[in-house]
């Protein structure tokens, strides 16, 4: 399970405004393999966390390069997956190594999304003359991508903005904190978003989830309701936080679990301005 919260203006009025807000938990198997968020190598121009798993090495869940390519990726809840799909941490990875846009390469995807077990997939280019684009498509919903308007949005491991009680509580959240972005500083910004993203309360009862997860027992369910997930050998791992400002300018902030016995957390932040 993992959950992503953002805002996107792509044309704030004011300057003080930031063009995207975004607030993300990975939730996964704390044995799996990862590396930490960092630039790929000495050219410094994409940042993501990379996973590590054998035979998956190089996928990713979240990343951003500096020409403006963004991409994140959540699974879609399904108790039966296929062993055989494509991997599909390397979606995020081939947008941003790629040169289509946002929209044709989530079209492309979408004309094979078939061949992978559910996903969700965000593509974004933040540096367009028109105004920065983010698009949506999800291979258990609609068959076409579509271009999101400016707004505040939730995924998790259902379609866009599917009202699951912890995405509808993670927004209220996450809300509460946007309206007061402009008065706060960056640090600030990025520490309370962080504490919504460690938010433990479980959202229950929930029947949207119950649906969706029929086929799973009902105490695992319970413990993926919360914003925050702790689960014996599973949960969320790593809170990104990333802002891009009217200027272009981004900042991103990883707090990267690193042993789960001793409850130890190392936190990273990346500052850089998207290429014009």
């Amino acid at each position: 399970m993992c959950i992503l919260l953002f805002k996107f203006d792509p044309r704030p009025v004011s300057k003080n405004a930031y063009r995207l807000i975004l607030a993300a938990n990975r939730d996964e198997f704390y044995h799996r393999p990862s590396k930490s968020a960092e630039f790929w190598d000495s050219s410094n121009e994409i940042l993501s966390g990379l996973d590590m798993e054998e035979g998956k090495e190089g996928g990713t869940w979240l990343g951003i390069s500096k020409k403006g390519k963004l991409a994140a990726l959540t699974n879609y809840m399904q108790p039966k997956t296929d062993q055989n799909a494509k991997g599909r941490g390397a979606l995020v990875t081939n947008f941003l190594t790629g040169d289509l846009d946002s929209y044709s390469y989530l079209k492309k995807v979408s004309l094979e999304g078939h061949l992978y077990n559910g996903f969700n997939l965000l593509a974004a280019d933040l540096n367009t003359t028109k105004g920065d684009v983010i698009c949506y498509y999800g291979n258990k919903g609609e068959p076409e991508p579509v271009f999101l308007n400016a707004g505040i949005y939730g995924l998790s491991n259902s379609l866009l903005d599917t009202p699951w009680k912890k995405l509808e509580y993670g927004k209220q959240l996450f809300t509460e904190v946007v309206k007061r972005s402009q008065d706060l500083t960056k640090e600030e910004l990025v520490q309370e978003l962080l504490t919504v993203m460690n938010n433990q309360q479980p959202q229950l009862p929930d029947p949207a989830i119950e649906e969706q997860g029929k086929d799973y027992i009902r105490p695992v369910l319970n413990e993926y309701a919360a914003i925050c997930v702790r689960c014996p050998g599973y949960g969320t791992r790593t809170n990104t936080v990333l802002l891009v400002d009217s200027e272009g300018w981004v900042t991103f902030t990883e707090r990267n679990m690193i042993n789960v016995e001793d409850n130890q957390w190392k936190t990273s932040t990346y500052e850089f301005k998207l290429y014009t």
